[in-house]
């Protein structure tokens, strides 16, 4: 494959020396809250899994989590920006019992690897500094490399079926007026895009539906405890609807995880982290939903995911009052405060 052609401008602009911009700050900010909490669980992990493959990819996000933090603290300590609290070693007790067993950890790795991903490219072409441009550049190229091993020993093992197939075109066709029919008169099957993000959409969910499960078995505070039941009814509603739109069209979707975890109710992991987490894990759906719409042509499909974005949105402002009400919720930085 050919590179492009290098252009020979230079400017002071985008050296170490300029402040950090908002998105820069942003984009570190979210990137150290999320690995902060990566590794807690990660650790976690680690201590009890037995299958030496699957430890030797733990091993590998548990370095990156913890090399990503270091580079944070540092630009962050240079530029005298407050180091984000996060999540620490209070938020995760690596000796309590093990509430998955060794499969679900790929799966895991490979829905947390997406939503770094998300991050790391959505980063890339707002920041400008070289230090911070360098970094996700890193993030992404590892995050990428990590996102492959996870599927060879997916594959290797059996865990995970491909993506569905579909019949290849004849010849290039233009759509007709029925294209966006759903609900009425000739509907059309599915395209190729349309099922991309219904494979994905499941695959997401089928991993948060077992860790809000497992969550929801060891919580101690009620009320999120509810928070929880409520999440994991939400998602599995949102899968049974999706799994019917492929099994209309004859294809096939990712299997359940449910059975991956264990009965213990002893949890491993703070409220706040568990809250947390699902907050950010109903965000990252959101953006699902919108990725999906935005290529959809279906009436149907499109009332679909408006009503799913809808549910789950509710799901992570009430998460978020709740953070707040526990005084859990840190603020990202923001802008100066306006005196009139």
């Amino acid at each position: 494959m050919q590179k492009i052609k290098p252009i020979n401008l230079h400017t002071d602009k985008t050296n170490t020396t300029e402040k950090l911009t908002s998105s820069e700050l942003g984009k570190l900010w979210a990137t150290y809250m999320g690995n902060s909490m990566g590794k807690c669980i990660l650790s976690y992990y680690l201590h009890h899994v037995e299958d030496e493959d699957i430890k030797a990819l733990l091993e590998n996000a548990l370095l990156l989590s913890e090399e990503f933090l270091k580079i944070i603290t540092d630009i962050f300590t240079k530029e005298n920006v407050p180091i984000p609290h996060g999540f620490t070693d209070a938020d995760v007790n690596i000796q309590a019992p093990r509430l998955f067993q060794d499969e679900f950890y790929v799966h895991y790795l490979k829905y947390t690897a997406k939503a770094g991903m998300s991050i790391y490219n959505v980063a890339f072409p707002l920041v400008y500094r070289k230090d911070v441009e360098e970094f996700f550049r890193y993030c992404m190229d590892s995050t990428m490399d990590l996102m492959g091993q996870i599927k060879e020993i997916l594959m290797y093992k059996g865990l995970i079926i491909k993506p569905p197939l579909i019949p290849i075109p004849e010849k290039v066709t233009f759509v007709h007026k029925d294209f966006l029919n759903g609900f009425f008169g000739d509907v059309r099957p599915m395209h190729a895009l349309e099922i991309t993000h219904f494979y994905d959409i499941i695959e997401n969910n089928t991993t948060s539906k077992a860790l809000i499960t497992a969550f929801a078995q060891v919580v101690r505070d009620e009320e999120i405890r509810k928070l929880f039941e409520r999440g994991k009814d939400i998602t599995k509603k949102n899968i049974e609807k999706d799994m019917k739109m492929l099994e209309d069209e004859n294809l096939p979707a990712p299997s359940s995880l449910s059975d991956l975890l264990t009965s213990s109710t002893f949890s491993p992991f703070s409220d706040k982290l568990m809250l947390f987490h699902k907050m950010d894990m109903f965000t990252i759906k959101l953006r699902s939903f919108g990725n999906a719409a935005a290529v959809n042509g279906r009436h149907d499909i499109a009332l679909k995911h408006s009503n799913a974005l809808l549910k789950n949105a509710n799901f992570v402002q009430d998460a978020a009052k709740i953070m707040i009400e526990r005084g859990w919720f840190e603020q990202p930085p923001s802008a100066a405060e306006k005196h009139n």
